[in-house]
């Protein structure tokens, strides 16, 4: 997320939003913050003080793209990280290492992101863009959870709606609550941060691995036959 440069457009016609909103996004990266003014996005855009408003009636509307811009980088980081991976287990390992990168790679835009802020300035519900966004970047991973699944990979069902998002949930929460321990410097250094995101995450998917099916007890008085169980 950071790491992408988002280029001074010249103002056209019929593209001011975009261009406005890559303004937005260069200042998140650069101040890492978004107390900015609509007036100094219009700055950065070279566009009117006014203009804005055509667009995003308040900042709240701005920042509601911006988040939405980076749940799309998101999507398209995870799909990138997977490409040319063949089983579902890789896939979850690769995209881990990529969700981790893309987070603190840029922490301001990742806790606009995820943070209460947007939720807090819409009355306490997320707003549509940042919804919309925010559920395609889940599919990614509901997809590579539900290929684990049909491969027998990974032993839940994968036409139960619950498993999958359980699923999706155990290892969406190991892979956010790492990125904001790097953000908050609270993990890391002492350890890689690639072998940190690598051993969590296998420990995520080993728990979704199936289990040895149990041994089936003997009733009693049920004599001991190891030649029939053989059979």
């Amino acid at each position: 997320m950071a790491t992408v440069r988002y280029s001074r457009l010249p103002y056209h016609h019929g593209d001011l939003r975009r261009a406005l909103i890559e303004a937005a996004l260069t200042l998140v990266t650069e101040e890492q913050e978004w107390s900015f003014s609509l007036r100094e996005v219009a700055r950065r855009a070279g566009v009117s003080h006014n203009a804005p408003y055509n667009h995003f009636p308040e900042k709240r509307d701005l920042l509601d793209a911006i988040a939405a811009v980076g749940f799309e980088h998101l999507r398209d980081g995870l799909a990138s990280s997977v490409v040319g991976v063949d089983t579902a287990e890789g896939m979850l390992a690769a995209s881990g290492q990529a969700y981790v990168r893309l987070g603190t790679e840029n922490p301001a835009l990742y806790r606009l992101m995820f943070g209460p802020a947007l939720a807090h300035s819409y009355g306490g519900i997320r707003p549509r863009l940042t919804r919309q966004a925010a559920l395609a970047a889940k599919a990614a991973l509901d997809d590579m959870i539900v290929r684990g699944a049909r491969s027998g990979a990974f032993g839940i069902s994968p036409e139960c709606r619950q498993d999958i998002a359980l699923a999706r949930l155990s290892i969406w929460s190991a892979a956010h609550g790492l990125t904001m321990l790097i953000i908050d410097r609270f993990a890391g250094g002492e350890v890689s941060t690639s072998d940190i995101v690598g051993r969590l995450i296998a420990i995520q998917i080993e728990g979704l691995r199936p289990l040895l099916a149990p041994r089936q007890p003997r009733l009693p008085n049920q004599p001991h036959n190891p030649a029939a169980q053989r059979s």
